[in-house]
């Protein structure tokens, strides 16, 4: 199975994924450059996470016109599986790949430490690595991580079973209290229709290596390959 990891300007997660990738994992993995107009024949796209053209405008707003994300775009309308992480989530949301956006901090501060989450469906390519209802500890670093969507939007997620991660507290109990951005209904990471297309905010690659105490994040790459 071959990645590809897209580097944008401003981007300062590409190599943290890139490691995870191609010296942890061991799969082949190679750097999609944003001004690139092929996908190279990989099976897998990453959008990493960082600051995309600065954030100007909106986050993501910039790299969605991106010529890379043409290709993207098209990949993952056949079907080709695409995570974004973090700046890459807002890309997504941006890219119409995704519904909803993500806006500032409900707090309007930048939130950068360990948030424990709830895997509210396990039966996707980036979860089935995980239990129903288990709770993990990834970290958070984002400024405009607070999600949103119309009621309408919000329904059709929940009847789809496309909420993939919800911010908890250690015990898993879904709390205002756990919720450290102010996203409508606790929200983490959610999928489209036909679930290969995934965004979250939390930064799995952070969290990927028994050195850094956490391997959570392992597990949601590990899933893409126990699916194929």
């Amino acid at each position: 199975m071959k990645f590809g990891v897209v580097i944008f300007p401003g981007a300062n997660c590409d190599f943290d994924s890139f490691h995870v990738l191609k010296r942890v994992i061991g799969t082949e993995t190679i750097f999609l450059f944003h001004k690139d107009t092929s996908l190279l024949d990989c099976d897998v796209v990453i959008l990493p996470g960082g600051f995309s053209y600065g954030d100007y405008l909106r986050t993501g707003a910039i790299a969605r016109f991106s010529p890379i994300m043409k290709e993207v775009i098209a990949f993952a309308n056949k079907g080709g599986i695409v995570i974004g992480i973090c700046n890459g989530f807002q890309i997504l949301c941006e890219s119409n790949l995704l519904p909803g956006v993500l806006t500032k901090n409900v707090n309007l501060r930048f939130r950068c430490f360990d948030t424990y989450l709830r895997v509210e469906n396990n039966k996707t390519n980036f979860t089935n690595r995980f239990l129903h209802n288990e709770t993990i500890k990834i970290p958070i670093a984002h400024g405009e991580g607070n999600y949103f969507a119309d009621d309408d939007t919000l329904k059709s997620l929940e009847d789809n079973e496309r909420i993939l991660l919800k911010y908890c507290d250690r015990d898993g109990n879904i709390t205002p209290e756990a919720n450290p951005n102010g996203s409508i209904a606790n929200i983490a990471g959610i999928c489209n229709r036909t679930k290969n297309v995934f965004g979250l905010m939390p930064h799995p690659e952070r969290c990927s290596e028994s050195i850094l105490g956490n391997t959570n994040g392992l597990k949601i790459f590990e899933s893409v390959f126990n699916t194929n």
